[in-house]
């Protein structure tokens, strides 16, 4: 990886050592719009944080260019595509990248405004990805 998301790992680290990190990045996405509570109706929300945890992770690995998440990161993509078993509409990934750099601000006391536009960077070349396959 380069250094530039070498920075993201750090900064996604300084999140996640602050309780609530997680948490906090749920409250903010399913308040943002109307379609995203219902798509969580039923779902085990201790699961679905240690899925974020390392979907996050590995989105960062993935827009580094690293081919050792190829495969994971394919998976949920799939998962999330229109027959996969949670899609999601191409329109709400803006929504999720927001509300990720939402909870980032609140948590990574580091954040800078260059490294805002990294994670967006980088987040955004990844839900695309998503997006296209839907």
């Amino acid at each position: 990886m380069n250094t530039k998301y070498d920075a993201l790992q750090v900064s996604f680290g300084r999140c996640l050592r602050r309780p609530g990190f997680i948490e906090r990045f749920y409250e903010v996405l399913l308040a943002s719009h109307p379609s995203i509570p219902p798509m969580f109706a039923r779902t085990d929300f201790r699961g679905q944080r240690l899925a974020l945890r390392r979907g996050i992770s590995m989105a960062i690995s993935w827009a580094a260019g690293s081919t050792m998440v190829r495969r994971p990161m394919q998976q949920m993509i799939d998962v999330h595509s229109r027959t996969g078993r949670a899609p999601v509409e191409p329109a709400l990934y803006a929504c999720w990248v927001d509300c990720l750099l939402q909870s980032i601000g609140e948590y990574d006391p580091e954040l800078t405004p260059d490294l805002a536009r990294e994670w967006r960077d980088a987040m955004n070349k990844v839900v695309s990805n998503f997006a296209e396959h839907y």
